[in-house]
């Protein structure tokens, strides 16, 4: 996987008001940790980090200070503004050559499975998958092939075949399924279609007139 460069400036001051003037002026406050290492305080333009939040795609980044050696890391946890979708506030994993990480994977699906070609509605119950690796085998994203699943069909955890992975969601969690289409029954008035006895014309009474008074 290629790593990719993040420009990153550090900051210290981290009041409330100091972070929304930071967004303000087009930038994202962020946080790196890893294990046994101190966290970094810093900020990057907006631009530069949603190509890299807004993706199908798993990077290992490189994050660059100035005048400093690029730190390999992942993206871990972003926070998102309720309105308009910006991005808020992020946190990245320091990478270690040799430590297990774990992390979020995209699925990509591929195909269009026979039970949607006769009508059935695809559900797709994961769009990312936590996984367990070394950073060395860190996917971009998790292919699954749908083209077989019939209506009725779904493939779950313990299906799924990927080298160096361990998943860490259960094992019979579905990930994608393939359901019958629901036919909405018309409500028909019963009394009218079982009844066999046929229907007598309403009587009109009529009340005495002025000319047979």
């Amino acid at each position: 996987m290629a790593e990719k460069i993040l420009k990153a400036k550090k900051r210290e001051i981290s009041t409330k008001g100091t972070m929304n003037q930071l967004r303000r002026d087009g930038f994202v406050p962020g946080i790196y940790y890893a294990k046994g290492k101190d966290q970094i305080a810093f900020s990057v333009e907006e631009i530069a980090l949603n190509k890299y939040v807004f993706t199908s795609k798993t990077n290992i980044l490189q994050l660059t200070f100035d005048g400093e050696e690029g730190i390999g890391c992942i993206i871990k946890d972003v926070q998102f503004d309720p309105v308009t979708d910006k991005v808020v506030h992020f946190d990245v994993l320091g990478v270690t050559l040799g430590q297990l990480l774990q992390l979020e994977v995209p699925v990509r699906f591929v195909g269009t499975s026979i039970g949607v070609k006769e009508g059935g509605i695809l559900q797709e119950q994961f769009h990312r998958l936590e996984v367990e690796c070394f950073p060395r085998h860190i996917p971009e994203h998790l292919e699954i092939d749908i083209t077989e699943l019939n209506i009725g069909d779904s493939i779950s955890i313990r299906d799924l075949k990927f080298e160096n992975i361990t998943f860490l969601q259960s094992a019979d969690a579905n990930v994608v399924s393939v359901v019958a289409p629901r036919i909405e029954e018309e409500e028909v008035e019963t009394d009218e279609i079982d009844s066999d006895e046929p229907v007598q014309p309403e009587v009109i009474s009529k009340g005495k007139t002025e000319e047979d008074e």
